[in-house]
């Protein structure tokens, strides 16, 4: 039991370590040349498409990326179904207790897609009103597309793998609770950092969170039996990587990626010859 409560712990303080960890890296992958790259795809189809038919292109081709990605990482994961998810499964089900039982069950329907349905439609309506003067009809469009995205990806990559499920629930690869609770509050945390300037502590501790309840779903997917374990580590993998295409989609509509600046060619200096 022990070991139990303390994956529970830990799936608390590992977000609330890596995630700061990993923003002080993000100025140095800024600078990078796979970001100026970036930059220089999305000027182009910006040039060609206008801003909202760029955000739509790379939207399209990152929810493809995702699945070329997701796809065999599931394959990979399924065949450790005997080794991984039987004894895990057969672990945790031998020692439940129900209290934590009741409390992860409780935690685990955040992830459902029912309540993020109110979610949705509570945040695109408050960021509209909020964004009246300017494009307001971006967090209408986003929050929508996002939960849409999700489902529908999801779905793809269910059939693609079609892994099974544990005994006792039909929850499959990926984990959709990971993956819907990172699009939602990842896509409600960067439409706040859009409306307001929030300092870049506040943006870190947003994101923190935002993380830190994926972790916990996770962990309670796992424990409430909805889903083997590698479930819920593609699932994770697979929140990261679709958030990642969404929030660059939106960032992409609402003008916030700057185009490149040309990199300075060095001029090689002419030697006369002769005398």
């Amino acid at each position: 039991m022990i070991l139990i409560y303390a994956l529970g712990a830990l799936s608390v303080v590992l977000p609330l370590v890596l995630v700061p960890a990993l923003a002080r890296r993000v100025p140095a992958v800024r600078a990078g040349r796979p970001a100026w790259r970036l930059r220089v795809a999305v000027a182009g189809l910006t040039d060609a498409f206008g801003r909202v038919g760029a955000a739509l292109v790379l939207l399209l081709a990152g929810c493809a990326a995702v699945v070329a990605v997701c796809w065999p990482l599931g394959e990979a994961l399924a065949r450790l179904e005997p080794q991984v998810d039987h004894p895990v499964f057969e672990y945790v089900h031998a020692r439940r207790v129900a209290t934590w039982a009741e409390l992860n069950s409780f935690y685990t329907a955040l992830g459902d897609r029912y309540p993020l349905k109110w979610v949705t439609g509570v945040a695109a309506l408050v960021f509209a009103v909020l964004w009246r003067r300017r494009q307001w009809w971006v967090p209408l469009l986003a929050m929508p597309l996002q939960f849409i995205v999700e489902q529908y990806v999801q779905a793809i990559l269910a059939t693609m793998v079609d892994r099974g499920h544990p005994p006792t629930d039909l929850g499959t690869y990926p984990s959709g609770g990971c993956a819907r609770i990172m699009s939602t509050f990842g896509t409600i945390a960067v439409l706040a950092m859009l409306t307001w300037r929030i300092p870049r502590a506040g943006r870190v501790a947003l994101m923190t969170g935002v993380v830190t309840l994926v972790s916990m779903e996770g962990y309670t997917r796992i424990y409430a039996e909805k889903h083997w374990l590698t479930d819920v580590i593609g699932g994770w993998i697979f929140a990261v990587l679709l958030f990642g295409v969404t929030a660059l989609a939106l960032l992409v509509a609402e003008g916030r990626i700057r185009p490149p600046v040309p990199r300075a060619v060095p001029v090689r200096e002419s030697v006369p010859t002769g005398g």
